[in-house]
């Protein structure tokens, strides 16, 4: 069984955050504040969570 990453929003990309930032977030399937998304645990999408860090939660599954 693949492992996965739930990944939430829990504070907006819009003000005081680089423009590459904002994309990341969409790019991990975020839109809304408290919106959630899975996607499969792998070194690229740890990277995207990494440079948003400040942005989101994330939980192992």
């Amino acid at each position: 069984m693949a492992k996965t990453l739930t990944i939430k929003l829990v504070k907006s990309p819009i003000c005081g955050v680089k423009k590459d930032q904002t994309a990341t977030v969409r790019a991990l399937g975020l839109h809304k504040v408290n919106s959630v998304v899975e996607q499969p645990d792998n070194e690229s999408i740890r990277g995207m969570v990494f440079k948003v860090k400040h942005l989101v939660t994330v939980e192992e599954n």
